[in-house]
């Protein structure tokens, strides 16, 4: 019987025959195994002795200690580690810390919900409180400041054990010598060098002004860290009184801010109001004569096209506030409640009705009011609007008045914000579009950057100061410790020159209560993680460092602060590449987050599932820059190509050595037999490949390893996977098919197989190697001498160059046309074939002469005849 076939796609891949009586190799145990002989061994311990130009350093994100993580850390880490061991195996010596950002409002949110506490700075230190036995976050116990922090340090070490355990697991190539917390003494003393510094050149000042306030947290937060929220609201329209009587309208989301009125504003063009500008109008319900101003800012089309300004309702109230000069009635506190008393030129009887309330109970009271004086034209239109939040926030945030610390980063001064806007140009963006986001961040600044907060577990500001005869600091007299005894808690600590005892004392000091902003932390991570002051040899090796990995989200925080501290103190960039991470989604396209509760299945879960190395496998396919799906059935994908690795590289290795175990177990050590530099082994060499198709066949690997390199080159680890895993396929599918039965025999043809499958195997394990830890370093071990993670990356010196990879195009492409005619009739692979006759073009007919008995074996060809013909190969059997 005689079928004609054209040549199909590629089957699904074959399982690689096994030595008789001996059992599969397994995945199974490989991380714990390895994981705990990489640290034995010292295998991504970073050397020091090497130059800078020998180094390739990165600042890794210190992930945020509250809790757990989840699959995107997994998937951004992953990332970074892929880039590490591709660098490491290129010769550099890769510097590569870790540290765990365990101060701030998220370290201190878990504490307070854990333990059932809540900081009272005004309480002393209890050296034996012990946490409630039964913890209710809803009546927190208070405690000292003291007591908090030892809890929140408790807390966050054991955080760390589990997050250390987990990426040790999941084999990221740490130098874990090198290991760091952002509330650790070294940071701790670093953070404090670096203000004192920002505050000596003028770079940080103190300034009492409106700040953007969480009443929940009750501290200032930073523009950077807002986040706008669709909520429902309201319109109200109230009336003024005019010189005329005749009255004007506006519209307003916050009538509880009445009180606080302190202006109208129009547009300078909106001929409605020109006749009121430079005049005053009555408040209605409180009757303070407030002016009416006219300011671009104003929207014409936005309500009745005049707006109330208050102090303060929002930012926008802030810039009128500012440029227009006005007075100030501050009516909101730090609780989120109207303040107890009224601003001094507000009735007094009508505020009492809203004194004490909540903003909420304020707004519903207010219109009451309103509606009783008949200032309320119409009822409340309801409207979703968007509100600013802060990120980690519950409610909307207030204005409020304070006293903070900013350090400048151009939001008040042009010059410095073009400067900074141009080095952001001089990094190389991975992806570069990325850059945008850094450049319409810097262009948008409304301020500068307020890094203190009225916290607890945090960095606090090195600063103590003087106090007056009666006893009220005097912030322009400013105490600061020496250098050389960074870190001070000012809280316990005593500036130069003073006693213990004239602490809060007039004539004596006080010292300052706020913490700073973690972001002002971790701004400095390249100068914590590299020895700044500390290490002068270490960060002489490895500053400016050359990779910042890091999420998209965070390039207004994390990445433009530190652009910002090193610049200002360094006059450089703090690295050469940002490498851009995009998002891991759930099916409806959100981000996978703790805080929006998608994240379901946890890491230890998924490489219990599936192994580390499938888990990376899913990782390592997210493109730099791109949202990537939660995807199991990638893992699954993952955990069958680790499989294949495994049982195709010891069916190779029997023909070549003795070292691979019955057992599937790793032996640690090489073959007695040992393997040349381009893993070639028993006695072979890339001199013994002779062969047409193995010629072929390396020759075609050296441009996927030209391929690879050059995606890693890029910062494109996914393009450099596909490449690798597309060859590795062929390799399995149809080279290995093809030369099996040769590389069983003697002599020269059987010499050049077998040189050809080592060297192909040793190869492929390193290309592999960053993405695959566990399974190529369990097959490396069979073969060869220490790790394959210190092994040379491949090159195209290592292989053959001259070969026409075309030859193994064209009988792979046969051989998949007589299995294609096969399985069409339900034949075993191994049923023998008494006829097939292949037609095409005379080029490819003479590629595939060159290989005919490969072709002849695989396919178990009794008679092959080639036809030479126009068009696409056709392959027909007679079984």
């Amino acid at each position: 019987m005689t079928e004609t076939v054209d040549a199909p796609a590629r089957p699904s891949p074959s399982t690689a025959r096994t030595r008789e009586g001996r059992a599969a190799p397994s995945l199974d145990g490989l991380e714990d195994r390895w994981s705990i002989r990489w640290q034995e061994d010292g295998t991504y311990a970073f050397d020091r002795s090497k130059d800078r130009a020998d180094v390739y350093a990165i600042d890794t994100p210190p992930p945020t200690v509250s809790g757990s993580l989840h699959i995107g850390h997994v998937f951004s880490y992953t990332h970074t580690d892929l880039i590490a061991r591709y660098q490491r195996m290129r010769g550099k010596a890769v510097f590569f810390p870790i540290g765990w950002d365990d101060n701030g409002l998220p370290t201190e949110r878990r504490v307070q919900n854990l333990y059932g506490v809540s900081c009272d700075p005004s309480l002393p230190y209890d050296p034996d409180f012990t946490p409630p036995a039964k913890p209710d976050p809803k009546r927190p116990v208070p405690i000292s400041r003291r007591n908090f922090v030892e809890l929140c340090t408790r807390q966050t070490l054991e955080d760390e054990r589990s997050y250390e355990a987990l990426w040790r697991r999941l084999g990221l190539s740490y130098d874990w010598s090198y290991q760091y917390s952002t509330i650790g003494e070294v940071a701790r003393a670093t953070s404090q060098r670096a203000f004192l510094r920002n505050l000596a050149r003028g770079e940080a000042y103190a300034a009492e002004a409106p700040s953007l306030w969480d009443v929940t947290f009750r501290t200032a937060v930073a523009q950077a860290e807002l986040e706008d929220r669709e909520i429902d609201g309201a319109y109200h329209r109230l009336r003024f009184t005019t010189p005329d009587g005749a009255g004007v309208d506006i519209d307003t989301t916050r009538p509880e801010l009445l009180p606080a009125c302190v202006a109208l504003v129009c547009h300078p063009d909106d001929d409605r109001y020109r006749r009121l500008v430079g005049a005053t109008v009555r408040t209605p319900v409180f009757g303070v004569s407030v002016p009416v101003h006219a300011h671009p800012l104003a929207d014409p089309t936005k309500g009745t096209g005049i707006a109330m300004v208050c102090t303060f309702g929002d930012l926008v109230d802030v810039t009128w506030w500012r440029d227009l000069r006005l007075a100030t009635r501050v009516v909101i506190g730090r609780d989120g409640r109207l303040l107890p008393e009224p601003p001094s030129d507000v009735d007094a009887a009508a505020y009492a009705e809203l004194a004490g309330l909540t903003v909420t109970q304020a707004r519903a009271r207010m219109v009451e009011l309103l509606r009783a004086a008949g200032a309320l034209i119409g009822e409340p239109r309801p409207i979703r609007h968007p509100v600013k939040f802060y990120e980690k926030g519950d409610q909307p945030l207030e204005i409020v008045s304070s006293r903070q610390w900013y350090i400048r980063n151009g939001g008040r001064d042009a010059d410095l914000r073009a400067a900074l806007i141009e080095a952001g140009r001089q990094l190389r963006w991975v992806p570069a579009h990325m850059r945008h986001r850094y450049e319409h961040w810097v262009a948008g600044l409304t301020g500068d950057w307020l890094i203190s907060r009225q916290r607890f577990f945090g960095v606090p500001f090195p600063l103590w100061y003087r106090l007056d005869e009666r006893g009220e600091p005097d912030y322009e007299q400013i105490l600061t410790p020496s250098e050389a005894d960074l870190p001070v808690d000012p809280s316990i600590d005593v500036p130069p020159g003073f006693t213990e005892d004239q602490r809060g004392k007039p004539g004596g000091f006080v010292g300052d209560p706020d913490v700073m902003d973690t972001w002002a932390t971790s701004s400095l991570t390249p100068l914590i993680a590299g020895g700044w002051e500390r290490d002068p040899d270490l960060f002489a090796r490895v500053f400016p460092m050359d990779l910042r990995p890091q999420a998209h989200e965070i390039i207004r925080t994390w990445l433009f602060a530190t652009v910002v501290r090193t610049r200002a103190e360094f006059g450089t960039l703090p690295w050469h590449t940002a490498d851009i991470s995009g998002w891991v989604v759930a099916p409806g396209r959100e981000k996978i987050s703790k805080s929006k509760g998608n994240a379901t299945t946890g890491p230890n879960e998924l490489i219990s599932r599936y192994g580390a190395d499938a888990v990376r496998y899913w990782a390592a396919c997210g493109r730099p820059g791109t949202d990537t799906a939660f995807d199991e059935g990638q893992m699954k994908i993952g955990r069958r190509l680790a499989t294949k690795l495994l049982n195709a590289s010891r069916f190779v290795l029997g023909f070549i050595t003795d070292a691979s175990p019955a057992d599937g177990s790793s032996t640690g050590e090489a073959s007695a037999n040992g393997a040349s530099a381009n893993g070639a082994s028993a006695g072979l060499s890339l001199a013994d490949v002779t062969a047409p198709l193995d010629r072929a066949l390396l020759t075609r690997l050296s441009d996927v390893v030209e391929e690879a390199t050059a995606a890693f080159e890029a910062y494109d680890h996914s393009a450099a996977l596909s490449v690798t895993e597309s060859f590795f396929w062929e390799f399995c599918d149809d080279y290995i098919e093809l030369v099996k039965d040769r590389a069983y025999g003697d002599g020269p043809a059987a010499r050049s197989a077998r040189a050809t499958l080592a060297t192909a195997l040793a190869v492929q394990l390193r290309l592999f190697a960053p993405f695959l830890p566990y399974v190529t370093e369990e097959v490396w071990s069979w073969w060869r001498s220490g790790s394959v993670h210190r092994a040379s990356w491949p090159t195209r010196d290592e292989l053959v160059i001259d070969g026409d990879p075309e030859v193994l195009a064209a009988v792979a492409e046969a051989l998949r046309g007589v299995r294609r005619a096969k399985s069409e009739r339900s034949l075993s692979m191994r049923a023998e074939v008494s006829q097939a006759e292949v037609r095409g073009p005379r080029t490819a007919l003479d590629r595939l002469e060159a290989a005919a008995d490969d072709l002849r074996a695989a396919g178990r060809i009794a008679d092959l005849r080639l036809v030479p013909t126009d068009g696409d190969l056709t392959v027909a059997c007679t079984f």
